[in-house]
């Protein structure tokens, strides 16, 4: 038996190929996705830093900060990220050179490179900082990024998420990486029917964060098929929290046995792909193709040793076409202007500490 499109719920008809649908375990033996920058690309960097002159990062485009030659590598590498495995590590920045304020402004930069940044939470804050501020991972109004525990495999709401390593943990905290196409076809050969089920919505919790005229929740497929292209959105612990909302539905067996296998695949070591970040990393994930992890970790007692990682939610202007239902978490399906969270009166801000 395998899955079948009906008129309401198109899917895949086969499975999918191509370089979207990679395996952890192959792509651990090769280093092909990492760019290591060179001595010129870095010198490049220096020199664009120097012509900011202190600028509001709000201020800095692609042509506030050129990169002559760099730019196409970029280009390169946001074709990759759209078009091909869906994922490149930037190495060889060194992070020690640089004031955290210069170290954000080549980020932003190389970020601008490859899209527009979009808001990542009620604070209009489009520079964020991923690091344990305390909070409790229970809190049904507090993001997961904000503590020290495991995240789980998981999209955020936007095209391209970027993380750059600031300050590694003490211990843990490593980055994982899965492809959400593997994952659906391996579902698929597995348990077509629970394939199936993906594919209808899932309501998913808002966390607090709600935009002017929706409700605390929104509910989109964990799988949709759109376009010829398999877009994925799933943060399981956000669908069973809102669960909380009387007007949600509870979540049926078939739902959470689907769940279930879906998270017991990207467990599989052959499935999922681990990398230590060192300072300096600059981690480019395509969401719709890839889902992201960080184990749980120790921190160093020293705050200014504390684990940090800046992080930056891009819109690019070639993104792939998403269907009508996105527009309930991404504000909007059009190219180059979605995703992000933006709630009444929040306003853009970079906040550097």
């Amino acid at each position: 038996m395998t899955p079948t499109a009906t008129a309401s719920v198109p899917m895949p008809p086969a499975p999918i190929t191509g370089p979207s649908a990679w395996r952890g375990a192959d792509l651990a033996r090769s280093d092909a996705w990492i760019h290591h920058l060179t001595a010129a690309e870095r010198a490049e960097l220096d020199t664009a830093l120097a012509m900011t002159n202190g600028r509001d990062l709000l201020a800095i485009g692609r042509a506030e900060f050129p990169l002559p030659t760099f730019a196409r590598t970029l280009e390169a590498i946001r074709h990759e990220l759209l078009r091909g495995r869906g994922f490149v590590l930037l190495r060889g920045l060194e992070a020690a050179r640089y004031s955290v304020r210069e170290l954000a402004t080549i980020y932003w930069s190389i970020g601008m490179h490859l899209g527009k940044a979009r808001s990542q939470n009620a604070a209009g804050h489009v520079l964020g900082h991923v690091r344990d501020v305390g909070r409790d991972e229970h809190d049904p109004n507090a993001r997961i990024y904000q503590t020290n525990r495991r995240q789980n495999y998981h999209t955020d709401s936007v095209d391209i998420v970027a993380l750059l390593c600031v300050n590694k943990a003490k211990r843990g905290g490593r980055s994982s990486l899965v492809s959400s196409v593997t994952v659906y076809n391996e579902i698929r050969a597995r348990r077509p029917d629970l394939a199936a089920v993906l594919f209808e919505p899932f309501h998913t919790d808002r966390r607090g964060e709600v935009p002017a005229g929706m409700k605390p929740w929104f509910a989109i497929p964990v799988f949709t098929w759109y376009e010829g292209a398999l877009t994925t959105m799933y943060v399981r612990r956000y669908i069973e929290s809102a669960r909380r909302f009387p007007d949600v539905p509870p979540l049926t067996d078939a739902q959470r046995e689907a769940m279930d296998l879906f998270d017991a695949i990207v467990e599989e070591p052959d499935i999922h792909l681990f990398m230590d970040f060192e300072p300096g990393d600059i981690q480019l994930v395509h969401n719709h193709q890839v889902l992201h992890d960080r184990t749980e970790f120790e921190d160093w007692p020293e705050p200014e040793r504390k684990r940090h990682l800046l992080r930056l939610w891009l819109c690019p202007p070639d993104g792939r076409p998403l269907p009508p239902a996105f527009a309930a978490r991404y504000g909007s399906v059009t190219v180059g202007d979605r995703g992000g969270i933006v709630v009444p009166d929040a306003r853009l801000t970079v906040p550097l500490s």
